[in-house]
């Protein structure tokens, strides 16, 4: 069947090669998906198409990432919020990351590279690329389970993956010091349509809170993402799915390192007519701009995932 529940958490496995669309396997899993992420906002996928030598060299990529001089990696900027360099920031001084923009792309990455190296390294851009293509398989397989467990024509599916920007954020979580909190990112929801959380060199630290109220970590490897729904799945869901909340917590003696592969709507969301009756009438306005609403955020910062929604964009 490919899916079962541990510590509350659904893990649903990508590895069947019987789960083709159509099969009475697929169908079954697109249910598990939809319910996991009504009841808590994400799932755990098992996914073994990274490779223990591609996840490796990602690690070393990104290592070799943040090991550049801090004038070089906040030339990494960018017109669109949160895309840009993050870190040196007081309350989560452990953190620091990395935004390369269309990262499917080999010019994309190439982009991205130029600005760090502008020497080149083919090697980071090319292994940079292969992997992010890898989570985007995993995006593409969640938003088509979500869109058929609604009975959401397909063709409007294909048409949001085709709009859908995608960001690779490549995050660092350096060791407290004696002094310091353990907070690595404290908690939070994404603003994304989905992000895919890659927990990278085998430490934990990723905790997802659950609707009993309850933190639970999810154990780190090559083999396990978290597929979390942001607040523009919860708008064109009309409010039935909820945006996922979690947090870092850093007990690790070295650096830990993950990735999100996050995507953005490059073009006006609609909420479809299905996920829209009398026991869910419609709760959002009928479009939504996705950039727009990063703006709106960047500006009013609003933590309140519900809060932010309904300001944003509530009827």
């Amino acid at each position: 069947m490919g899916s079962q529940t541990q510590s509350q958490l659904h893990v649903v496995d990508f590895t069947d090669e019987n789960m083709k669309p159509g099969t009475d396997t697929w169908l079954s899993v697109c249910s598990v998906v939809r319910t996991a992420l009504e009841d808590n906002g994400c799932f755990v996928a098992r996914y073994d198409h990274i490779g223990k030598e591609l996840c490796d060299s990602v690690v070393f990529a990104i290592e070799e990432l943040f090991s550049l001089p801090l004038e070089t990696k906040v030339q990494k900027i960018s017109d669109k919020p949160f895309f840009g360099y993050l870190g040196q920031v007081s309350i989560v001084p452990l953190y620091e990351s990395l935004g390369i923009d269309d990262p499917l792309t080999l010019q994309g990455c190439q982009k991205f590279t130029h600005v760090m190296w502008p020497e080149g390294n083919d090697r980071f851009c090319e292994r940079i690329n292969e992997y992010s293509k890898e989570l985007a398989k995993l995006d593409h397989m969640a938003k088509r389970m979500v869109f058929e467990s609604y009975g959401v024509d397909m063709q409007r599916c294909n048409s949001m993956i085709e709009s859908s920007d995608y960001l690779l954020r490549c995050m660092k979580y350096r060791a407290p010091h004696m002094d310091e909190d353990h907070a690595g990112m404290h908690s939070h929801s994404d603003l994304t349509i989905i992000s895919v959380v890659h927990q990278l060199n085998n430490l934990n630290g990723l905790e997802i809170k659950l609707k009993d109220g309850e933190w639970h970590g999810v154990d780190a490897s090559p083999s396990l993402f978290v597929v979390m729904a942001g607040d523009a799945l919860n708008v064109w869901s009309n409010g039935r799915i909820q945006p996922c909340e979690h947090r870092v917590t850093m007990n690790a003696k070295k650096n830990r390192y993950s990735t999100g592969l996050f995507s953005f709507s490059s073009k006006m969301m609609s909420i479809p007519e299905e996920v829209v009756n009398e026991q869910h009438p419609l709760r959002y306005k009928p479009l939504f701009d996705h950039y727009e609403y990063l703006r709106f955020y960047q500006k009013h910062k609003i933590k309140e995932p519900h809060s932010r929604i309904q300001t944003y964009c509530g009827i």
